[in-house]
């Protein structure tokens, strides 16, 4: 399994001053409901769920239980390999974690802010600590390990 990166709160500030910060983003809100189930998020629900990165400095999460953020595009394939596994995964933990996908394509902004390179990046995001990342495509074995030693789930 790779090290998993651990995103560093000043990166995320040394990016503000770069990014334009514009309200381009014209994906409509997910009407998903968030029982069992892999959402589509949009930059807007990312701020409203997640983390508002344009008012706050320091890391500051806004979920209620461990959250995964799958950056990914649809033309990308192992992002399409890795998507039936993100779907069992969130099957198998149930209302334990939330696993959240974001388009790149669709929300620029949001993927410049957390440095998103290559495609698919996975973000983990635990409840009382800093996230951290992956990029590239994991099995499922591995991301079992990640859930269950760094976002401390148990199925």
């Amino acid at each position: 399994m790779k090290k998993t990166q651990t995103i560093t709160i000043l990166g995320l500030i040394l990016l503000f001053p770069y990014l334009g910060f514009s309200q381009n983003n014209t994906t409509q809100p997910s009407s998903q409901k968030e029982e069992c189930k892999v959402i589509t998020i949009t930059q807007e629900e990312f701020i409203e769920k997640v983390f508002d990165y344009k008012n706050n400095k320091e890391w500051v999460f806004k979920g209620n239980k461990p959250v995964i953020v799958d950056f990914y595009a649809d033309w990308c394939a192992p992002c399409r390999m890795l998507a039936p596994i993100l779907d069992e995964l969130q099957k198998d933990y149930k209302d334990k974690i939330q696993i959240y996908k974001v388009n790149t394509d669709k929300n620029r902004e949001l993927s410049s802010v957390f440095n998103v390179s290559s495609i698919p990046t996975i973000l983990f995001i635990p409840m009382n600590e800093n996230p951290s990342y992956q990029r590239g495509l994991l099995s499922k074995s591995d991301l079992e390990n990640i859930i269950e030693n760094f976002l401390k789930v148990k199925k």
